[in-house]
């Protein structure tokens, strides 16, 4: 539980997530590689005041994860994975300012984008949405993972199309520590779970993937990738249940 002072300085380190996430969205392009795109996240984070809250994080080596095509999330920026046209790339970042994290992630189409990708990041960032709307006081925590789930299945039948959800993985809590309970599935029954009260701050993440929902662990010890190869996007903000409603706190500064 959350103070409106403590919100407050949530929002202050939301917006420092923010700017860094528009930096890399301007930088990703055919020819830029995904540790120039760390490059660019870590100057933003600092530039701000702030650190990266995962540079180091249980030993992650960069300041942002990079998930490129089929890799769902947690990829490992480098110099020798050079983006290109028609790649989909999901962007994780988050910043910790005055102690306080925030934690949110975009999914971008490289050059010219292939309309299956479009749908795709279309219906996981629509999901995404339908969680956060359920952000209220007194709801319940089922109500977020069942709209989550509702809308994708919702865009799939709208598109034509098979989407995997991913439910290995899902949101947080989100404080002091990046990570903080409860676990904020991507799946959930309506009217269960967790009731929802004003301060509570929590981070919702769908990830959906053009066909399975299974993912594999590479060897590295990060990267998550689908175990057909389809492709993934993956969507994220840090969210605030106030009594006013939900308020989004890594949102861009209006």
């Amino acid at each position: 539980m959350k103070t409106p002072g403590q919100v407050e300085a949530m929002r202050a380190a939301g917006l420092v997530v923010a700017s860094a996430l528009a930096a890399v969205t301007d930088a990703a392009r055919p020819g830029t590689s995904t540790a120039d795109l760390d490059g660019i996240a870590d100057a933003a984070i600092r530039d701000a005041g702030a650190v990266p809250s995962f540079l180091g994080y249980q030993g992650f080596p960069a300041s942002i994860c990079a998930s490129v095509n089929e890799q769902v999330v947690h990829g490992i920026p480098s110099a020798e994975q050079v983006l290109a046209d028609g790649d989909l790339v999901s962007i994780d970042c988050g910043a910790i300012l005055e102690g306080w994290h925030g934690d949110a992630a975009v999914t971008l189409l490289v050059g010219t984008p292939r309309a299956e990708d479009e749908a795709l990041s279309a219906a996981c960032r629509a999901a995404m949405e339908a969680g956060i709307a359920q952000l209220v006081p007194g709801g319940r925590l089922g109500d977020v993972g069942h709209a989550v789930e509702e809308e994708a299945r919702r865009r799939a039948v709208a598109d034509g199309r098979e989407y995997g959800i991913v439910a290995d993985y899902g949101g947080h809590g989100i404080g002091t520590s990046m990570h903080m309970e409860p676990f904020v599935p991507n799946l959930g029954r309506a009217g269960t779970g967790m009731r929802l009260r004003t301060g509570m701050v929590l981070a919702i993440e769908p990830m959906l993937t053009g066909g399975t929902d299974e993912t594999e662990e590479l060897a590295d010890g990060w990267t998550v990738v689908t175990a057909d190869g389809s492709r993934a996007a993956h969507w994220e903000h840090s969210v605030a249940v106030t009594d006013d409603g939900p308020r989004v706190l890594t949102a861009p500064a209006s």
